[in-house]
């Protein structure tokens, strides 16, 4: 029987999900709220070694989009688009670590131990390349295909992005350079395991044709971002 899950995307699907990727990680402020609520959220989260609201955080996080438009970018060759998913990583990386910061600063008295949660985040190994990777394939290829879209949440918690700069802000807070380094290893490693692992279906599924596609739709987002901050 011959397999044919990467060849069988219509032109019209292709444009959708390079519009769809674009769109949703164009850097706004509605963007950079919904990272900052997901941050304070995995923070209390943390501070309150509760599973249950560092999964609910990493459910609210856009982060996946600009990561997965990274990778887009470099599968089409596009600097622009690389420029541009890197810029809205970094300032997201940026405002949730400040936000971390702050949270842990003002919760000192309650959050003075560090919980299971938080040291969960700051031994990565192997098994968790293992993690990123697999959860770039399955979130890059849902992306895609419309009717696996409603699998995002799920993947979003397997790739577990925003817990580990949460970390990083705790870490700064409390002036422990073990667990910075070691939940901003983590970080990388997810990062990395994502941009990889989707650039392999990107390239499969040939959606480097739709490069004048996302360059038109980025140009036109980016305008209206403009006027919107003008």
């Amino acid at each position: 029987m011959k397999i044919n899950i990467f060849n069988n995307l219509t032109e019209k699907e292709k444009t959708d999900a390079v519009e769809g990727l674009i769109k949703n990680s164009t850097p706004h402020q509605d963007f950079f709220m919904m990272v900052i609520f997901s941050i304070l959220m995995a923070t209390f989260g943390l501070l309150l070694d509760s599973p249950a609201v560092v999964i609910g955080s990493m459910l609210i996080a856009p982060i996946l989009y600009p990561i997965l438009s990274l990778s887009l970018g470099i599968v089409m060759s596009d600097q622009k688009l690389i420029t541009r998913a890197l810029f809205t990583i970094l300032k997201s990386a940026g405002l949730g670590i400040a936000a971390a910061i702050i949270i842990t600063l003002f919760l000192s008295d309650q959050g003075s131990e560090l919980t299971s949660e938080i040291i969960a985040r700051t031994y990565p190994s192997l098994l968790y390349i293992a993690v990123a990777v697999i959860a770039g394939l399955a979130v890059s290829f849902a992306l895609i295909k419309p009717q696996l879209n409603e699998t995002l949440p799920g993947i979003a918690v397997s790739v577990a992005i925003i817990p580990p700069l949460a970390v990083i802000g705790i870490g700064i807070a409390k002036l422990n350079w073990a667990v910075i380094s070691g939940s901003f290893l983590l970080l990388l490693i997810n990062i990395l395991g994502i941009v990889f692992a989707s650039m392999i279906i990107f390239s499969l599924m040939n959606l480097y044709v739709k490069k004048k596609v996302a360059q038109e739709v980025a140009k036109k987002e980016d305008k209206k971002l403009e006027q919107n901050n003008a």
